[in-house]
């Protein structure tokens, strides 16, 4: 099946190459069971093949899950790379449709798509929006700050803008004269008053950037009401990024690996929440620590040619999320084990760089959780080793 977003093709081709069927279907329920069931009246052993397993190709994975027919599921990636070694440089869906089939049918290290845990999958969901919510925020601080710069320099360097209390500031002061005007013992009750920590601080730093600055630039009124504005969208970002963080929490909190993924120190509940939405929990469908390890991208792929051997290099198909978890989560067990901090120390006093020494804690804690989830079991630390008498 090559996928689309309105129709995707299906083409069936038996056990020696020869094709028995190239159709082109709806994205509708109704026309994917009458091509399902078409399909089986064809043969009983039948595997199915996609090049994407979500969005467009949700419904169809879910109709052919329900009635317990295996998915294979190749990379449009590897879709492509394929496709040069068949005859012929022209590309259609048919053909695409094609090169998946025939893949599907003489490889044998393909994946098959399982049905998904329904809490890893609203999981999925929700940490996905929050990225896309995280990722508005960063754009629109870019924006209130190039905005911020054109009438007033001196604030725009004086304030972190990633913080809650200058965005809030903002969203009353824009301008030098306005803040001289109301001076820091108003400035400062008007931040206390919404609940802005170290607002005295704040309201002396503002002042001491309008006492710098005493020009009125061109276009500072309508530039001001703009700040304001960015401002305000910043913080309801702010607003929506707690209501999703306090979503995931809670829906984290019900799955049955919940427990024993936070037992692991570094490893929070938003950390936990990314890890199971990129795994869906059940370690079963990697079969080892070494094959989770590879998904995130944390064990190095050899690069041998001729007479050079030993060649290592990161992979470059691996989950970016899935790996971003582990490098987070040991970067903050240093402050939180004494095992990892030691470990830790131990790569660097080899030599290792310090972003080359999380990397290499970031795969031991791979086989950590692999072995917790395989045995449901919490964190122990190991006991520190006493001195002989």
């Amino acid at each position: 099946m090559d996928i689309g977003k309105q129709h995707h093709h299906c083409v069936v081709i038996d056990a020696d190459g020869r094709r028995l069927l190239s159709r082109r279907v709806a994205n509708d329920e109704a026309a994917l069971l009458e091509l399902i069931a078409d399909v089986l009246d064809l043969g009983e052993d039948v595997l199915w093949a996609v090049d994407l397993n979500h969005g467009g190709a949700a419904l169809l994975i879910g109709l052919l899950l329900a009635q317990g027919q295996p998915v294979a599921y190749l990379t449009g990636r590897a879709v492509h790379h394929a496709s040069g070694a068949y005859r012929g440089e022209g590309k259609t869906d048919a053909r695409d449709a094609f090169v998946i089939a025939d893949q599907a049918r003489m490889r044998r290290d393909l994946g098959l798509l399982r049905p998904g845990d329904e809490i890893a999958t609203d999981l999925r969901i929700l940490t996905t929006r929050r990225a896309d919510l995280v990722a508005d925020r960063t754009r629109q601080i870019n924006r209130l700050r190039a905005q911020l710069l054109e009438i007033f320099p001196a604030l725009e360097r004086a304030l972190d803008l990633t913080d809650k209390g200058p965005v809030m500031l903002l969203t009353g002061y824009q301008t030098p004269a306005a803040i001289r005007r109301a001076g820091a013992r108003r400035i400062h009750a008007w931040l206390k008053d919404r609940k802005v920590r170290g607002a005295a601080a704040l309201a002396h730093t503002a002042v001491q950037a309008a006492q710098a600055q005493h020009t009125a630039l061109p276009g500072e009124k309508l530039a001001a009401a703009m700040v304001a504005r960015l401002a305000g969208e910043v913080m309801r970002l702010d607003e929506q990024i707690a209501e999703l963080d306090a979503l995931i929490q809670a829906r984290f909190r019900e799955h049955p690996h919940a427990e024993v993924i936070t037992s692991l120190p570094g490893m929070g509940p938003r950390l936990g929440a990314e890890f199971l939405a990129a795994t869906g929990g059940d370690m079963t469908l990697f079969g080892s620590a070494d094959r989770l390890a590879g998904y995130a991208g944390l064990a190095p792929a050899p690069r041998d040619s001729g007479r050079i051997s030993g060649n290592l290099r990161r992979p470059r198909r691996y989950h970016r999320g899935l790996l971003r978890v582990f490098y987070l989560s040991a970067l903050v067990s240093l402050q939180a084990c004494p095992a990892s901090r030691a470990y830790y120390d131990r790569k660097r006093t080899e030599g290792k760089t310090h972003q080359q020494a999380l990397l290499s804690l970031a795969r031991r804690r791979v086989n950590v959780v692999w072995a917790m989830l395989r045995d449901g079991t919490h964190y122990q630390p190991s006991p520190a080793a006493t001195p002989a008498a």
